[in-house]
């Protein structure tokens, strides 16, 4: 499984429903899990974003799934980022 980070920030509409629904939260998690992502970590931010995610997928192809699915609603903006364990960029380094 590949890691990911996500940094997202909430759109007028996403401040909107989260105040009104906090526990949507929770629900967009298990809206991931059904197509093929998991968060395994969740944070909320104080600054320029707000809120930091960590999700295992399969492949990057899945990733960009959700991400658009997830944008398309209009509630966040998200910056996506694959994430490489430190044993295995030494590895990768290694191996030139």
């Amino acid at each position: 499984m590949g890691v990911y980070v996500v940094m997202s920030k909430l759109t007028r509409e996403g401040r909107k429903t989260l105040k009104n629904r906090p526990e949507r939260l929770k629900e967009v998690n298990k809206e991931i899990s059904k197509m093929g992502a998991k968060v395994v970590e969740q944070y909320a931010l104080l600054g320029k974003y707000d809120f930091l995610n960590i999700l295992e997928a399969p492949d990057n192809e899945t990733v960009a799934k959700v991400m658009v699915a997830l944008g398309s609603r209009g509630t966040l903006e998200t910056a996506t980022m694959a994430a490489i364990p430190i044993d295995d960029f030494l590895r990768a380094l290694e191996e030139e």
